[in-house]
């Protein structure tokens, strides 16, 4: 990357209110982005990527020499920072990103226990992946359903649901939608832990059925914390449902699902 890097990140943060904002926007630290600026240090190629692509610009343009990378987002002018602030629904969801509280600690795998609700009497476990991503909080949940007692993976119908997380007050919400179908949509609330390691946490989800009637329903759900790095093929092959007595779903879980009112001091939270 050549010297003209920090010129050319100052004549793009000039489309922006401040330099704070787009720092909060890109997902990197103000003082290592004012490194940037001043020519001190350089980003990583990660890093670089992500400016570039916040901006709606290739890596090699940011070391174009001035006049030429002036020249060339004077063609584009109208492009920077305008689409995601002329976006309704990027608008109407910004004051959820600026009142959101930070939820790095959460960052990482999750199983999600939950009464399923497709398949009634049955506990369905999914894999949870928590991560951060240009200051904003992501999230992707793997289901896997098997249709019958024992059935193979091939017997199984798989979900794969996208969404954002934000922490507001004391409560975290998670909104997702079914991204292989794009049918169906469900919000997670849950309790944040209080504790200095994170274990289970506590909580209610609301989405339909995905059967014919695609009946509205809420279930009582429970996210263990399995780490930052796991063994994906391992955890996914216990991504399935399992029946309420089954000795891999142990007793504090089942009667998390089963009995524990959502209520302050009585729903616990660790």
């Amino acid at each position: 990357m050549s010297s003209h890097l920090g010129e050319n990140l100052r004549l793009l943060c000039s489309h922006y209110r401040s330099i704070a904002e787009v720092c909060r926007k890109v997902g990197i630290n103000r003082a290592q982005f004012n490194k940037y600026l001043s020519g001190e240090s350089q980003p990583t190629a990660y890093n670089l990527k992500r400016i570039g692509d916040f901006f709606g610009v290739e890596g090699y343009e940011l070391g174009l020499p001035g006049e030429q990378f002036a020249r060339l987002i004077g063609a584009r002018g109208t492009q920077i920072g305008a689409p995601a602030e002329q976006d309704p629904l990027h608008a109407l969801l910004q004051p959820l990103r600026e009142s959101s509280g930070d939820l790095s600690r959460y960052c990482g795998y999750y199983f999600e226990y939950a009464n399923c609700m497709s398949v009634p009497g049955t506990i369905l476990l999914s894999l949870v992946h928590m991560r951060e991503e240009g200051g904003n909080f992501l999230f992707e949940r793997q289901e896997r359903q098997v249709l019958s007692t024992g059935g193979l993976a091939e017997d199984s119908a798989r979900c794969r649901y996208l969404g954002a997380a934000f922490q507001l007050q004391d409560r975290l919400f998670l909104i997702d939608y079914e991204s292989l179908t794009v049918n169906e949509m469900s919000q997670t609330i849950l309790i944040p832990s209080f504790k200095s390691r994170i274990t289970r946490l506590n909580g209610l989800k609301t989405g339909v059925s995905s059967g014919d009637r695609r009946t509205p329903a809420c279930t009582r759900v429970v996210w263990e914390f399995l780490g930052t790095e796991i063994n994906r093929i391992s955890t996914y092959r216990q991504v399935m449902l399992y029946q309420p007595d089954d000795p891999r779903i142990d007793e504090d879980i089942r009667q998390r699902l089963a009995h524990a009112p959502v209520r302050d001091g009585l729903f616990e939270v660790e």
